[in-house]
């Protein structure tokens, strides 16, 4: 029996459960600040810039060290990486818990985005050696990709739940445990896997990527929150300049981090786009989701998080339809449908108004959690099979690192569009009683123009929410139509590279093939190479 024939058995199970707790807790620490915010800058009383920072260090750090820890991993081990990232992030979140200063809280955090970084790329990789039989892999992929999905979700919940109890520093703390049994488990259930020939480490390649990746990433949100100017655009654009660099030393370098004949090859660059695509809709959405639930239907955080379960009850459902229909029908016709299926959920979302009710949007975002639980897995898991197990750490790497610009392009482009609508709106209909100041507050944010209303006359708040909550639903709803166009648009690209597939659904070709053609890869988007 040859190792891609090879099923796994009872101890890869188990070992696919621990890998995905930290998967899970790494997902959970970008959402409880949402919930953990209030609290902690009562107490520490940090300034906006620290403010800022406390919010974005572990997101920017985890997103700028995805590819030097993945390929990382290949050359030391990935278990090795695992276990040291999970050490570091019980010992961060220890730090975050009991920090008495704004500055101990942002190294805290930036610490913990250090150790996370280590975490996904580390559980995929070791996911791509564990699982060696194609329709075990996309399973166990399925799961992983829920646990991030679950850690998103919950991570509000459980966060909610602690301060309703304990003080802000609590939900740093449960960390600590499962980092804690993935240190004792992972030893006695995860093997040990790294690139045979791994050839040196590159450090200026790592810390070209890392500056790269910071640039445009800060760029981005620098975009979302003060709209298109001079300065995101310069970050942007030095950004991409040293992106530019840290290509050309890959075609050079004698042991280069990242592969890059892969990226010539449909199997591996089709995914990525679909990825980041999938991702920049979801998570730009998800900008509007919390406030309409919290500002817009008076929702408390706890209240809010938890009416955003049913979007993760089904995405598993949506997971399980992608992976047992892919073998059936070809992987490129499962991405399709579920891009088309998050195109009707983002529909749906196009008919919101300021009146609609919480069952309405909870109803559309759970058919789009449906279509994008199902993409996702399926996109992580050809991506995965495009690369060489040896490389294993780096194309899981890639795969989030596109994940992570689709979300930041997401936040960034669909906030700036809401952004210009709701102030159109506003400025034209608000209440002539406001003053100067008061119609600025109103216009920067649905916050602000809610914190405003509070303090005005009952017949001038009223008329100014309703005139804030109108332009916010329109602001929804343009942003809806943008994600079905770009959720459609996707579905087009899979359908049309489909026409140029020539063999049966359901084959998969060998893995280690750089570029194989329809007839040896047909069922996966390697059957759309000519």
């Amino acid at each position: 029996m040859t190792e891609e024939e090879r099923t796994a058995g009872a101890r890869e199970w188990v070992g696919l459960a621990v890998l995905v707790l930290p998967c899970v807790l790494a997902s959970m620490d970008m959402s409880v600040m949402f919930v953990a915010l209030p609290s902690l800058t009562a107490d520490l009383k940090p300034s906006s810039s620290e403010l800022l920072w406390i919010m974005d260090a572990y997101g920017f750090l985890l997103a700028g060290l995805l590819i030097t820890m993945g390929t990382l991993g290949d050359r030391i081990g990935r278990r090795r990486v695992l276990l040291a990232g999970a050490a570091a992030f019980g010992t961060a979140s220890v730090l975050a818990a009991y920090s008495t200063s704004p500055g101990t809280l942002i190294a805290a955090r930036a610490l913990l985005g250090i150790a996370g970084s280590t975490l996904a790329p580390s559980t995929l990789s070791l996911i791509r050696n564990m699982f060696h039989d194609a329709r075990q892999r996309a399973t166990a992929v399925g799961v992983w990709t829920a646990g991030f999905a679950g850690g998103a979700v919950f991570g509000p919940i459980i966060g909610g739940l602690l301060l309703e109890h304990f003080w802000w520093g609590s939900v740093f703390l449960i960390n600590v445990p499962v980092m804690v049994l993935l240190l004792v488990l992972g030893p006695l259930l995860l093997p040990e896997y790294r690139d045979p020939t791994p050839g040196r480490f590159d450090l200026l390649g790592a810390a070209l990527s890392l500056v790269a990746v910071l640039s445009v990433i800060y760029g981005i949100k620098q975009m979302a929150e003060h709209g298109f100017g001079w300065i995101p655009l310069a970050y942007c654009a030095a950004g991409l300049a040293v992106g530019a660099a840290f290509v050309r030393r890959q075609r050079v370098t004698a042991s280069p981090m990242i592969d890059l004949a892969l990226f010539r090859t449909r199997r591996f660059n089709v995914p990525l786009l679909i990825d980041a695509l999938a991702t920049f809709g979801l998570v730009g959405f998800s900008l509007f989701n919390w406030q309409f639930m919290q500002l817009v239907l008076g929702m408390g955080p706890l209240e809010s998080a938890l009416w955003s379960l049913p979007t993760f009850l089904v995405m598993p459902l949506g997971i399980a339809l992608a992976t047992a229909l892919a073998p059936r029908i070809g992987k490129p016709k499962v991405i399709a449908a579920g891009l088309l299926v998050a195109a009707a959920g983002y529909a749906m979302l196009t008919l919101v108004h300021a009146g609609s009710g919480i069952v309405h949007l909870v109803s559309a975002l759970t058919v789009v959690a449906i279509g994008i639980g199902g993409v996702s897995a399926v996109v992580t898991d050809v991506i995965l099979s495009a690369a060489p197990p040896e490389r294993a750490g780096m194309a899981s790497a890639m795969a989030e690192t596109s994940a992570e610009f689709g979300g930041a392009l997401g936040i960034a482009i669909l906030g700036s569009i809401g952004t210009a609508v709701y102030r159109s709106d506003l400025t034209a209909k608000a209440p002539d009683a406001l003053t100067p100041k008061e119609l600025e507050a109103a216009q920067d944010t649905l916050g602000g123009a809610v914190d405003t209303a509070a303090t005005l006359p009952k017949g001038t708040a009223e008329a100014l929410r309703n005139v804030a909550f109108d332009a916010f639903a329109r602001e929804m709803r343009i942003a809806s139509v943008v994600s079905v166009v770009l959720m459609a648009a996707a579905a087009v690209l899979i359908a049309t590279l489909l026409r140029t597939a020539h063999a049966r659904p359901g084959s998969e070709a060998p893995e280690s093939a750089p570029e194989p053609t329809g007839q040896d890869q047909a069922g996966d988007l390697a059957s759309t190479a000519t």
